[in-house]
């Protein structure tokens, strides 16, 4: 490849090489002992605006919160509390 030159790797534009923040998992700081099912208004903050349960790395919780979090929506879900599946909106033309 004639025309590159450099390492190989690219910077983005606005992002720094530096080390991010780490993401503090919300359970941890608020001191909760037990996530309960029956708060639908904080776990439908964990999902996706397609019903999935979003992960570790973009929540920031930390792995036991992770674990009661997901049994949570699960008991939410089977007691029709939240949704399984969201339906996608009307379709644009």
């Amino acid at each position: 490849m004639a025309g590159r030159q450099g390492s190989g790797r690219r910077r983005q534009r606005g992002r720094s090489w530096g080390r991010s923040q780490r993401k503090r998992c919300l359970f941890c700081e608020e001191k909760v002992t037990y996530v309960d099912y029956k708060k639908t208004d904080v776990l439908q903050g964990f999902l996706t605006d397609k019903g999935k349960i979003r992960p570790r790395r973009q929540t920031g919780t930390c792995a036991k919160h992770q674990r009661q979090l997901t049994r949570a929506i699960k008991r939410a879900r089977h007691l029709a509390l939240l949704p399984f599946v969201v339906e996608p909106g009307p379709v644009r033309s």
